[in-house]
């Protein structure tokens, strides 16, 4: 695995993310890569915190 860009699994969940969120009238804040452990972040409406592994799973925060 690189450590400077997303997995195509980070990438889908990611946009299964976006658009449930989306679906629910929650705005999406950021989205963000950490290049020190591959995860994913994303902030969004009513302080949800989401971590997504390179695995494709995800978390709240």
């Amino acid at each position: 695995m690189s450590n400077f860009s997303s997995t195509s699994a980070q990438a889908e969940t990611c946009l299964q993310l976006s658009q449930d969120l989306t679906r629910m009238y929650r705005p999406i804040y950021l989205v963000r890569f950490d290049r020190r452990t591959g995860d994913m972040f994303m902030l969004a409406g009513e302080g949800i915190e989401i971590t997504i592994n390179p695995n494709g799973f995800w978390r709240f925060n």
